[in-house]
């Protein structure tokens, strides 16, 4: 019998399902633009979005909003409840009608008393933001606006796009403005590079969505390095 490379990698382990783990619980309506929980009224729960988008944001110092991520159905957030901190700077609304299945910190912390692996599920997810957030980190320390900016298209073209036949990828109408908080910058530089990529063929938007070119993006992006 042939011996085992001790370099041999092993195959990787399927993810847990935290929705195997967890019993349905009361679904919450939002309408679009509606706040879900701020600093005034701070979350004490874990949100599923069953239906809708969520955009998660927290203010600086000075006031200005920074987007955190945006959350599409079959995804959780919400987790900064664990925390029960005193102030908490962090907001979520709904960018869309929106259906939320909701859990209390306590209800969780029973839960997984009874089924571990539910912690287990959980810690896997905040694994993966924490290395997300470590690309985004480094972005924005080696990024121009407009890398960061084209890096941010693509990033969201592969989590809330749908693929059309031609190669491009359709997304929401995301706003300029909601753009400018996640990479960092002002509207108005988000719409002067908006306007470049447009011209350059890389996408196409109106207030219907954005269509992206993202190979060719990636392939711009690439050409900067």
């Amino acid at each position: 019998m042939a011996a085992t490379s001790p370099t041999a990698i092993a195959p990787q382990k399927p993810l847990e399902d935290p929705l195997a783990h967890l019993p349905c619980s009361t679904i919450v309506e939002y309408r679009r633009g509606q706040m879900i929980y701020n600093q005034d009224q701070p979350s004490t729960s874990i949100y599923l979005v069953i239906d809708g988008k969520v955009k998660v944001s927290r203010l600086a110092d000075d006031g200005h909003q920074v987007v955190v991520d945006i959350y599409q159905p079959d995804e959780f957030f919400g987790e900064s409840a664990f925390l029960n901190l005193a102030h908490r700077s962090e907001q979520a609304v709904a960018l869309e009608n929106t259906k939320l299945m909701t859990w209390t910190t306590q209800e969780i912390e029973e839960i997984i008393m009874r089924r571990p692996k539910l912690a287990v599920a959980l810690l896997q997810i905040l694994v993966q933001r924490t290395i997300e957030f470590g690309h985004r980190i480094e972005s924005f320390s080696v990024d121009n606006i407009a890398r960061r900016l084209a890096r941010s298209l693509i990033r969201f073209s592969e989590r809330l796009g749908m693929p059309e036949d031609d190669g491009s990828v359709h997304m929401v109408p995301f706003t300029h403005e909601l753009l400018s908080q996640y990479v960092g910058t002002s509207r108005e530089i988000v719409t002067h590079y908006m306007n470049q990529f447009r011209r350059e063929g890389y996408l196409k938007y109106s207030r219907k969505g954005i269509v992206l070119y993202r190979d060719a993006l990636r392939d711009w992006l690439a050409a900067q390095a």
